[in-house]
């Protein structure tokens, strides 16, 4: 008898042998034994990858957008604006997986380049290069860290060394934001309908370590501080001036083509980086200004003073444009949702340092006028922006678990490039099989850079 059922089952034959003299030998009989569902047995790590050096090849400076994120949750958890004390342990817990994830990834990116010698071929690609921008902005979020939390304990080293590893994200971020933007404009090719936010990454490091510059300046005094708090300000002045060019630019992309696609829907988010981290960057710098350059610097009267309100009123200012952007995202994110599944990719964490800069520029706005206003915005979405890490993370684990992560294609996703209409491809395709001697690629940045082979073949 057979089942009508599919089902999984294991096949068992049994001899058993008759104990009458006239019947035969043995009777086989034949039984199933139901096994356990393909579905429901827990997989070996990096099952979906063909050995474990695809995890080294498929790396990509992508991932520390996961450090971005997870440091500045630390850093927000640590500096919740309604005091409780197991909040300062946990947001210290937070830090130091941050650290160890930061030095995993680090690891993991330079065996990368030893082994393959890509870093070329890296510089070359329209999204990883972009990437390129988060080395600094993760080691940024770990510099803050160190000098929120340590500087209470009777710890000598720390201004030291805090300095180093800020002096290191000052010529990390001035390199990106030099490079990168000229490989895009020399090597790379872009139109305004495949125009992406990820385009800001290269500059906004300046804004983070011109953030990270006003912390540093905390735990210095005389010249050391001075001179940290000029440098600061030149970053700052060189991350947002290019930021807002770039930003103006993706606006006019989003009212002509409209919003990017499903896969690239927290790309809408990146906007709100730059913004809230240049009002929370110009309010710390204006707040240490205040007390270092009237002794630093007396012959310029009351220049702390002014650089004081300056930055408040800046400050302010910048924290509602990025309010306007926060909105907009917000707006966009249910748009796409409505309209589809969003698949899980690791740019999803687009969706975490972006909004922690904004509550970064609230928190800062609560302590220097003291509105309850800028407290509970602050708290509120402290909790809603921790849950969604929370998620977020635990997906992330997930997928790397099975080794989905590393694949050439989910590094791709972090921003799809061609987003023309369905006869505007077809006409490309044909125009393409048409023309001598070119190649057809299936890339999903077709349209962005001109290559003769697949681009995941090559990074």
């Amino acid at each position: 008898m057979h089942s009508r059922y599919t089902t999984n089952h294991t096949a068992v034959t049994l001899n058993i042998e008759s104990s009458d003299p006239a019947g035969s030998s043995a009777k086989p009989i034949h039984s199933y034994l139901p096994s356990l569902p393909k579905g429901h047995h827990i997989h070996r790590p990096m099952h979906r990858l063909e050995s474990k050096s695809d995890i080294v090849r498929g790396f990509s400076p992508a991932w520390f957008n996961v450090t971005m994120g997870t440091g500045s949750i630390a850093i927000l958890t640590y500096n919740f604006p309604y005091h409780w004390a197991p909040l300062e342990y946990i947001g210290m817990a937070i830090a130091l997986f941050n650290v160890i994830v930061y030095v995993t990834c680090l690891t993991l990116f330079v065996v990368r380049l030893i082994k393959y010698r890509d870093f070329y071929d890296i510089l070359l690609h329209p999204q990883l290069s972009m990437s390129l921008g988060t080395i600094p902005m993760g080691l940024c979020t770990i510099v803050s860290a160190l000098v929120t939390m340590l500087t209470r304990y009777d710890t000598h080293w720390i201004p030291t060394f805090a300095l180093v590893l800020w002096c290191i994200v000052v010529v990390l971020s001035v390199l990106c934001s030099l490079v990168v933007p000229f490989i895009a404009m020399t090597y790379q090719k872009y139109t305004l309908e495949s125009m992406s936010s990820i385009l800001l990454l290269p500059v906004v490091p300046n804004v983070v370590a011109a953030s990270t510059g006003g912390a540093v300046a905390s735990v210095h005094a005389g010249s050391a501080a001075t001179t940290i708090i000029l440098v600061a300000y030149a970053l700052w002045g060189m991350g947002v001036g290019l930021a807002m060019m770039l930003i103006t630019a993706y606006l006019i992309r989003l009212v002509l083509y409209k919003l990017p696609p499903k896969e690239a829907m927290a790309s809408a988010f990146i906007p709100i980086g730059p913004l809230g981290q240049s009002s929370y960057g110009i309010q710390i710098l204006g707040i240490h200004s205040l007390r270092v350059l009237p002794e630093s610097l007396p012959q310029i009267a009351y220049l702390g003073d002014i650089l004081h309100v300056f930055g408040l009123i800046l400050g302010l200012v910048l924290w509602a444009l990025a309010l306007w952007w926060f909105a907009h995202a917000i707006y966009s994110s249910i748009h796409t949702f409505v309209h589809g599944k969003v698949p899980f990719n690791l740019g999803w964490w687009a969706l975490i340092f972006p909004v922690g800069t904004l509550i970064y520029s609230s928190n800062t706005l609560a302590t220097t006028t003291g509105f309850t206003f800028f407290r509970v915005i602050t708290a509120v979405l402290t909790a809603g922006l921790a849950l969604l890490w929370a998620v977020v993370l635990t997906r992330t684990i997930c997928f790397a678990w099975t080794g989905e992560l590393f694949m050439a294609s989910a590094v791709i996703r972090l921003e799809l490039a061609d987003n023309a209409s369905d006869d505007e491809e077809e006409e490309e395709t044909k125009d393409n099989n048409d023309s001598a001697g070119e190649t057809c690629t299936d890339s999903p940045v077709s349209g962005i850079i001109n290559v003769a082979v697949d681009p995941l073949q090559r990074v």
